[in-house]
């Protein structure tokens, strides 16, 4: 019992649920607490910053210096009030990690003494060292030079003692470094182009904005569990693991009761989300064993993606205090389901009206097909950049999965919508369109109220579903930045907006009336995207050879499909909306291919290590015992007995053997593999040397060190088992 697997294992046995006490007796009174928001800003804001800050939000105006001294001295007094010492500017580097610089606000003045001190300039800019951030060659690593400047769209917290203002981070140069400056820009580009469209219909709405709501995904393991395997440590997933007797076959963890330490731990987690203004609704069961899910409400793109990666962080470290470790991994367990974020997407005008939602006369309804088959026609367009925008090495073990859409990139809509746009297609003119009211059930309960069902059921195989009043992007991993789709999502609609409105007025000066116009265009885009709608099952492999004869792509692996990114399509449409030049898209995808080599390169080195360090020795150590007691067996026993009773033994003793030669020899050669890979210079050659030469040998590997697990004694084998790393204790 030495072994360091029953050691975690006789640990996680004397866990307890950590108790959790909230802070008040109602949510509301603690909510949003840690959180510089409206109503703090009113409260330690003079009227003429509070106003200008606000003009500043909504109009993109920028903030003067003697106002921006006022914010700052406003959100020092705050934050220390709530207990801040420091400060940081927070980003979202090009690692899909969040960075901070932490400074304190005690300076030094004469005396030995000390004051605290925050300024309008500390407040906007800060200048972090960003020689080690990944830049994709748009500077030198000896160029170490980097600014952050202040967001004030998104709200600054206190996240343990410290003021955390939010951040865009760029070069010396001017080029983006992060994640949400593109954001930023994207949904700048959106609102121009949505609002000419809606303008079309409705004078009053001068601002439209994407709006998000994601749900993610993630499971948890035991502490003590997670630090007996070095492959979770490493590289956040199972390199390794026997399929458990019983995991997710049953569907009986999907919805069920939340386990008393996994409640504990998601009461504390909420709590701490609540501070900090992140909205979460929802918490439940997911289908796979510890497997579970949260969501929010729907809130502005930007300041949901902020909420997102500031999740990720409070997940870490509520977990810890409850002795788990979760797992974001898109796949961290082999044969059971892996994680998503779902991405629910939708557009909200100024009038406070969703753009997704169909209406009730004509014309609402004429502006919601507008909108619809729109985004519909920017997905069919740019599918591929779609894609791209979604994977990485650990996506890609998911995409495809029966927990995942696949790397076809689809829009379901429903038998309703897709009924209506085919009839759209047919219709002599704009009067023939439908009303959007809902249609009611026929399902009769007794005692159960009339169900009022959406204008679509929902398609779980699909990576772009039409869910009532928004689109849930299916296929965005967990560990994912979610600004990374959303900017691409934003710029394409952005994109097909422009060449719609552009289309619709060349109609109008033909003396064409407008709603004919908007009519006419919308019948040719249902009729040009119809390949991208998909109603069926996109699991099978009809819907694969049918999406190939429509010309739909299906890129099964991160080299391939981040192609899209230096497309000259994509340099194009990201050039014209002022989203990203071409020399930051290229970086981006150089970054992305080096990521990708890093994770398979990291993958490949810890199963080397792990096959020859702990499971062959382990093997070999079990095989000897058996070949001592075959021996045993000979001395005692005669010759007919022996052979009839040691034939099992020595049938285990021979397949040991073989599985651990073939180990040997695949290691062998993926390590030979992997020195070729790493001798060739350019980046793209040796990603995809990596994915098609290298990566083949971890499924190799991995057959044979599953079939000892099978064979090797329990006690000896040194790595937890996924039976004890999947069931909550």
């Amino acid at each position: 019992m030495s072994n360091f697997r029953f050691v975690a294992l006789a640990e996680t046995l004397n866990r307890q649920v950590v108790p959790v006490k909230y802070p008040s007796e109602k949510i509301s009174d603690f909510y949003g607490s840690m959180v510089f928001n409206n109503d703090i800003m009113r409260e330690y804001l003079t009227k003429e910053a509070y106003n200008s800050l606000m003009m500043a939000i909504e109009t993109s105006a920028k903030i003067d210096r003697k106002i921006a001294d006022q914010v700052a001295s406003s959100m020092k007094a705050w934050a220390m009030k709530n207990g801040a010492t420091h400060y940081t500017h927070w980003f979202h580097p090009l690692t899909g990690s969040t960075a901070e610089k932490h400074d304190a606000f005690i300076s030094p003045v004469s005396g030995g003494k000390g004051i605290e001190e925050f300024s309008g300039g500390a407040l906007i800019q800060q200048e972090p060292d960003a020689s080690s951030f990944p830049s994709g060659g748009i500077r030198n690593t000896f160029e170490a030079r980097g600014y952050t400047a202040w967001d004030p769209t998104s709200p600054a917290f206190i996240l343990e003692h410290t003021l955390c203002i939010p951040t865009i981070f760029v070069s010396y140069t001017g080029e983006s470094l992060d994640y949400k400056t593109p954001l930023l820009k994207s949904i700048d580009a959106l609102d121009v182009a949505a609002v000419k469209v809606c303008q079309l219909f409705d004078k009053n709405i001068t601002k439209v904005y994407p709006t998000l709501g994601w749900e993610q995904e993630y499971f948890l393991v035991d502490s003590a569990l997670f630090a007996a395997r070095p492959d979770l440590v490493l590289s956040g997933k199972t390199v390794f693991g026997h399929s458990s007797a019983k995991d997710q076959q049953l569907h009986d963890h999907y919805f069920g009761i939340i386990h008393s330490r996994a409640r504990s731990f998601m009461r504390d987690l909420e709590i701490e989300a609540h501070k900090l203004g992140i909205p979460l609704k929802t918490r439940h069961n997911e289908v796979a064993p510890s497997q579970f899910e949260c969501a929010p409400v729907y809130e502005e793109v930007n300041v949901a993606v902020d909420h997102n990666q500031l999740l990720m962080h409070l997940l870490d470290l509520v977990s810890r205090k409850h002795h788990f470790k979760v797992l974001l991994h898109e796949k961290p367990y082999e044969g059971v389901n892996g994680s998503g974020k779902h991405n629910n997407w939708s557009l909200a005008t100024n009038t406070g009206i969703n753009l997704l939602a169909p209406g009730k006369t004509l014309q609402e309804n004429l502006r919601f097909a507008v909108i619809l088959v729109n985004i519909l026609k920017a997905v069919y367009t740019y599918e591929e950049l779609v894609r791209g925008s979604v994977a990485s090495a650990s996506n890609d073990l998911r995409l495809g999965g029966n927990e995942a859409p696949p790397a076809i990139i689809s829009a379901f809509i429903g038998e309703q919508l897709t009924r209506t746009l085919d009839e759209i297609e047919q219709m002599p003119s704009r009067k023939s369109l439908v009303n959007g009211k809902a249609r009611h059930s026929n399902i009769n309960i007794p005692k159960i109220p009339e169900i009022l069902l959406d204008n679509t059921d929902r398609n779980r195989t699909s990576p772009f579903a039409f869910t009532g009043n928004k689109f849930e992007f299916r296929a965005v991993g967990s560990t994912a930045n979610t600004a990374k789709p959303m900017t691409v999502l934003n710029t394409i609609v952005a994109e097909q907006f422009s060449l719609f409105f552009e289309e619709v007025k060349e109609l109008m000066e033909t003396k064409m009336k407008k709603e004919d116009a908007v009519f006419e265009v919308v019948k040719n885009y249902v009729r040009d995207s119809k390949n991208i709608r998909f109603e069926g099952n996109s699991y099978s492999e009809e819907w694969k050879q049918e999406a190939a004869r429509r010309g739909l792509s299906n890129f099964s692996n991160t080299p391939d499909a981040i192609k899209a990114y230096i497309s000259e399509k994509s340099i194009k449409l990201f050039g014209k909306h002022k989203v990203l030049t071409e020399r930051e898209l290229r970086a981006r995808y150089e970054i992305k291919l080096d990521k990708y080599i890093r994770k398979l390169q990291i993958e490949s080195r810890l199963i080397g290590d792990l096959s020859v360090n702990h499971i062959i020795p382990t093997a070999i150590k079990y095989q000897n015992t058996l070949i001592e007691n075959a021996r045993g067996l000979k001395d005692v026993l005669d010759s007919k007995t022996y052979v009839k009773l040691s034939r099992n033994q020595i049938q285990t003793i021979k397949e040991i053997s073989e599985h651990v030669s073939e180990i040997r020899q695949f290691v062998e050669d993926m390590t030979e593999e992997r020195k070729i890979a790493n001798r060739i210079e350019h980046e793209a050659d040796k990603a995809h040397s990596y994915c098609y030469k290298v990566k083949p040998y971890f499924e190799k590997i991995r057959t044979h060190v599953d079939k000892l697990e099978l064979l090797v004694d329990d006690q000896l084998w040194p790595l937890p088992k996924y039976r004890e790393l999947l069931f909550i204790k």
